[in-house]
């Protein structure tokens, strides 16, 4: 194996790790503001979906707007 090829496989590795760690954050944030009551888990749930469609709304926008000028 090519020393490129370990480094590559390195990086992944450590994005794995961050992307755990970040996982790990997030979760242990909303657990502690839905414990204290800021929300619950419906109100989080319905403002995930919320966004996803706004974003998938974005991409497909973006999509159109793109196809348009080319």
């Amino acid at each position: 194996m090519q020393a490129n090829n370990i480094n590559i496989i390195g990086q992944i590795a450590d994005l794995k790790d961050t992307d755990y760690k970040n996982t790990l954050a997030i979760s242990t944030l909303l657990e502690l503001l839905i414990e204290k009551n800021f929300f619950n888990r419906e109100e989080f749930a319905h403002k995930a979906l919320e966004l996803e469609n706004a974003t998938i709304r974005e991409i497909s926008t973006l999509r159109r707007v793109k196809k348009l000028t080319v």
